[in-house]
């Protein structure tokens, strides 16, 4: 049996990073930021918010599918993946200035505004990163070598998470003077130029190595595309009664109820074709479909997803509103002298709670390698799925001037939450190996474009929650009279509410049926398979 003894040099890694980096000045902008500026900053109703980020989020699901056959088939002397990371780049800039930037329009036409310049940022976001995140499984024909490369790409994410995610409520301070509308745009001015240069570094410093073939695949089995569909059409009624319970609109729920229904009729119309009768693009999304480890990640993701985007997402509404201001950051750490450390403000507070949490998420992702080698993937992902969403949920305990158990309690569970992503990504590579060795032929950008479709989607849904959670309570974010009611609610999100999506992600990963031996015979079948095509 061979094994591959393929390693990356330093530089190509830290390239690697770099893009994530740069793709996480958006992400995490958006996914931390977001929320709280379309209700506090632009004046957008809670409900419409909740709406507009559910709506965009499952659009993507369409557009990262194609985005990733797209990349598969995509044929030049850069290689299939790193021209999309280029010339995507401009566009991801552009848009993300504009959907912080704030025109003097109606209520609808700020509304109308919202939806176009945020459905663009997510369109530029799935040209970019769809693509960059398959790079990750052809740059490296080794799947050990492949968590190290996700190691470095999540300590670039978190990264370029700490730049946006501490710089913005003082740059948003620094530039807008006040007036948070010109600061939010000044700030992701400034960010967007970053971002196209980092992304510039990546196509630079990466090289894809691994061929992906395109071969007639042997018939595959459709016992879990049938479970898929049958999924689907279950859950219809569930899904539209809650859309209509929050929204109170009916066209939504039909809406939903209609693009459900296709979707599945679709699926069991692929299973009826013979294989000779399908297309190319059609056969790549049996194969996916039918892949038992990407389904069991596509659910893992979604919900280590809802209980990142959850938590990171409710910490603005939360130190805006909960965490007591008459305290400094000099108190709140015994050991550090006032008279150095003497911030005011709940921006302050916001700001070097995001540094201390991203400085750790740092190290959790190059400790990852060498956990994975200590414990193996599936145990470790199961481990900091439970410590993670146990430490979160203590949190709800919390009084409105315990800033040092807060810090204390969010540094040590983000700690466990670090290492998911990290995990997910590597193991999507693992799936994209599964794949090819069950199925005799690749399709990388497919695969990982699961990646970004469940960022995106988890994350849109995570906001959304929070909204919906908000809005049940009362809250207006421009009425400072609703904010004492939704205090309970604010103290939930930022706790027990995420804390069982994370349980239950880990009760679903006892079903991810790759283990480390697995993984090793794949990747030993699938280099002998090379040399012999060779």
């Amino acid at each position: 049996m061979s094994h591959s003894t393929h390693r990356l040099a330093l530089l190509e890694k830290v390239g690697y990073s770099l893009g994530d980096a740069a793709a996480n000045l958006v992400w995490r902008g958006a996914l931390a930021f977001l929320a709280v500026f379309y209700t506090d900053t632009y004046g957008l109703e809670t409900m419409a918010v909740a709406a507009l980020l559910l709506v965009v989020r499952l659009s993507d699901g369409v557009t990262d599918i194609i985005m990733g056959m797209v990349a598969d088939r995509t044929e030049t002397r850069w290689g299939k993946f790193r021209p999309w990371v280029l010339f995507s780049a401009p566009l991801l800039g552009i848009f993300m200035a504009l959907t912080f930037t704030t025109p003097d329009l109606s209520p609808t036409g700020k509304l109308v505004y919202a939806y176009v310049t945020y459905i663009c940022l997510t369109l530029a976001y799935t040209m970019n990163n769809v693509p960059y995140s398959a790079l990750m499984g052809v740059m490296t024909p080794s799947n050990t070598e492949r968590t190290n490369l996700s190691s470095w790409r999540f300590a670039g994410a978190f990264f370029g998470g700490f730049l946006v995610m501490v710089g913005t409520p003082v740059l948003v301070q620094l530039f807008g003077q006040g007036n948070e509308q010109l600061g939010y745009q000044y700030t992701m001015y400034l960010f967007s130029l970053l971002l196209v240069i980092l992304l510039i570094a990546t196509f630079k410093s990466t090289t894809e190595r691994v061929s992906v073939s395109q071969n007639v695949s042997s018939k595959t089995q459709t016992n879990w595309l049938k479970f898929c569909s049958n999924m689907l059409l279950a859950s219809v009624p569930l899904i539209s009664a809650t859309l209509f319970f929050y929204y109170r609109n009916l066209i939504t729920g039909i809406l939903f109820t209609v693009v459900i229904v296709v979707t599945a009729l679709v699926i069991r119309k692929l299973l009826n074709k013979s294989e000779d009768d399908m297309t190319d693009a059609e056969q790549d999304i049996v194969d996916l479909l039918t892949n038992k480890p990407w389904l069991v990640l596509l659910g893992i993701g979604f919900l280590f997803m809802m209980f990142n985007g959850i938590k990171i997402g409710a910490a603005a509404y939360y130190f805006k509103h909960y965490v007591s201001d008459s305290i400094s950051i000099g108190q709140m750490i015994a050991w550090w002298p006032t008279s150095i450390i003497n911030i005011e403000g709940k921006e302050a507070f916001l700001s070097f709670y995001f540094a201390a949490l991203l400085s750790i998420s740092v190290v959790a992702a190059l400790m990852t390698g060498w956990l994975v080698k200590l414990i193996g993937k599936k145990r470790l992902f199961i481990s900091i799925l439970l410590f993670g969403g146990l430490l979160t949920s203590l949190i709800f305990y919390i009084g409105p001037e315990d800033l040092g158990m807060l810090f204390g309690l969010g540094i040590a569970s983000e700690f466990f939450a670090a290492i998911m992503p990290v995990l997910f990504f590597a193991m999507l590579g693992d799936a994209a190996d599964y794949s090819e060795w069950k199925n005799k032929r690749r399709a990388t950008g497919l695969v990982f474009s699961a990646g970004t479709f469940i960022n995106k989607t988890g994350g849109g849904f995570a906001g959304a929650l929070i909204v919906i959670v908000l809005g049940v309570y009362g809250y207006v974010g421009t009425d400072e009279s609703t904010i004492e009611l939704a205090l309970p609610a604010l103290k939930s999100l930022m706790s027990w509410i995420p804390g069982i999506f994370a349980v239950i992600a880990a009760l679903l990963m006892i079903l991810y049926p790759l283990n480390d031996r697995k993984m090793l015979s794949v990747e030993s079948d699938l280099i002998d398979r090379r040399k012999s095509a060779s």
